[in-house]
């Protein structure tokens, strides 16, 4: 994604971790647990930083990387049927390390990470915005991420898994009472690498980035549930992975993020930092996906986000961007405008408020993608 809402894991890492339900583990053996109630640490100590180039190695780098405190992996899209009535969702699952030394327990329970996952459902025609979020320990089953024997990463029933070894094709599978997405995502284009080399600062200051990549465009078939009627849908989806221990400096207000697919086989990732002054962090930009998988990084000169419109959110009052001009500067500079296809994409209730939704492109190229604001209500930092 970007930098995700890692925000989100720091509050509930530490409600999940004085007040969580034990339940039987998912494949149904015995429990040795007893419970033990402690707050976990906020300090960053003990945990490696994002400085030096990463060797990347694909599909282990879809895997879990412990010795950072945070990380995501986030996957969006807007998927239609063959009438043409078009849905977006998203899935992401974050990993928090609570602590950066794993103790030996004889606990099934005992833990030194705590997932949550965010899922969302988008009805453009209807008008129905479906969010729900799960928190669990990453033990006893019930949350984790792996590359043995294949990708997956998981909490509870909820889950993406490769269907075959290079982790190619995978399947995204989420449900709960009202809505629900199963669908096959194919990639089509190498990991783009978002920064340098897959080294995103967020920051001057060094160590304020994360490890980042994108699988840019996947094309997904499968099906999708709203109330009670499920839709055959394919369309195109977006997947980013992040990790890291520190991102954003302490004078940030919050960030506004796009992913965004063109009819025209290119990809773009753009977005801004906000700062509490009204200035934008200079750290960070965009990538430009082209169609050959090629890729072009682009810096924050070389980026105008203007918005041209503005809603505000029923749920907590908050004002959100609700349309944007962008302009991309280089040489080979394109203009698009960007508007939801929804106006109410805002999760609120689990914690923390934001908005996140499927976007539609316009302008000098045309296509679908995903925005993500932070920071309209209240400031992110000293969370992230």
């Amino acid at each position: 994604m970007n930098w995700r809402i890692a925000t989100l894991v720091l509050l509930v890492g530490l409600a999940v971790a004085l007040a969580l339900r034990l339940i039987e583990p998912l494949d149904g053996s015995a429990l040795n647990a007893r419970a033990r109630l402690e707050p976990p640490p906020q300090d960053t100590g003990g945990f490696v930083r994002a400085i030096e180039p990463w060797n990347w190695q694909f599909p282990r780098d879809h895997g879990a990387h412990p010795d950072f405190q945070t990380e995501w992996w986030y996957y969006t899209g807007v998927m239609a049927t063959a009438e043409g009535r078009r849905f977006g969702f998203q899935f992401t699952i974050f990993r928090r390390a609570v602590s950066p030394i794993a103790l030996k327990s004889t606990s099934e329970f005992r833990t030194k990470d705590i997932y949550m996952a965010h899922f969302t459902v988008s009805d453009i025609a209807a008008g129905d915005f479906y969010h729900d979020v799960r928190y669990a320990r990453g033990s006893a089953g019930l949350a984790g991420a792996t590359v043995e024997p294949r990708y997956r990463v998981w909490l509870e029933d909820w889950h993406v898994q490769a269907e075959n070894d290079d982790a190619t094709v995978t399947r995204i599978s989420v449900a709960n009472r009202d809505f629900a997405v199963d669908l096959q995502l194919r990639q089509v284009k190498p990991p783009a690498l978002q920064g340098d080399n897959g080294l995103s600062p967020k920051s001057e200051e060094i160590g304020n980035a994360s490890y980042y990549y994108s699988l840019s465009r996947m094309l997904g078939s499968g099906s999708l549930r709203v109330g009670g009627e499920t839709f055959a849908v394919a369309g195109n989806a977006w997947m980013d992975h992040e990790f890291s221990t520190s991102a954003l400096a302490e004078n940030a207000q919050g960030w506004d993020w796009f992913g965004l697919i063109f009819d025209d086989n290119s990809e773009l990732m753009v977005g801004q930092i906000r700062l509490m002054d009204g200035g934008i962090e200079p750290a960070f930009g965009g990538l430009l996906i082209h169609p050959d998988g090629g890729t072009r990084k682009v810096g924050a000169d070389d980026i105008s986000i203007n918005p041209t419109a503005t809603w505000r959110s029923p749920h907590s009052g908050a004002e959100y961007p609700a349309r944007w001009e962008i302009h991309i500067l280089a040489d080979d500079g394109f203009r698009i405008d960007l508007t939801p296809m929804l106006a109410d994409q805002e999760l609120h209730g689990a914690g923390i408020v934001y908005w996140e939704g499927a976007v539609r492109v316009s302008g000098d190229k045309s296509g679908y993608g995903y925005a993500e604001l932070t920071g309209y209500v209240g400031s992110m930092a000293n969370r992230f």
